[in-house]
């Protein structure tokens, strides 16, 4: 697993940015994070020292659902569901939905962190 590339900047430059790529001006170049935040704070709370525990949880021990992971964590299914969803939003973990049950997969445990 490679680390995932997260960048800090304003809301207006990441849209600046976002266009400038839709039209064609900017092409990122490899390596430069595809994961945006818009403030310090806000990455703090996705990469809480809880939620990067999770994410290792969630690496050792594969499993297969939300409630399997729920078991292994001690935390209530609904929260765990919501800070997945909002994990799954930034790219950090994938929610693989396999019949009724929906299984977490870590991405990355490891962080580049670029502010502008």
């Amino acid at each position: 697993m490679k680390p995932i590339a997260i960048g800090i900047m304003s809301q207006e430059k990441i849209r600046e940015r976002i266009l400038a790529i839709a039209r064609g001006d900017y092409k990122p170049k490899q390596g430069e994070p595809r994961v945006w935040f818009t403030s310090m704070k806000s990455l703090a709370e996705v990469l809480s020292d809880d939620n990067r525990a999770l994410l290792r949880v969630i690496k050792e021990t594969k499993p297969e659902s939300i409630s399997a992971l729920a078991e292994a964590t001690g935390r209530k299914p609904g929260n765990l569901s919501r800070t997945l969803k909002k994990m799954e939003h930034y790219g950090l973990v994938d929610l693989k939905r396999e019949k009724n049950l929906v299984r977490p997969q870590v991405k990355s445990t490891e962080f580049r962190i670029h502010a502008a």
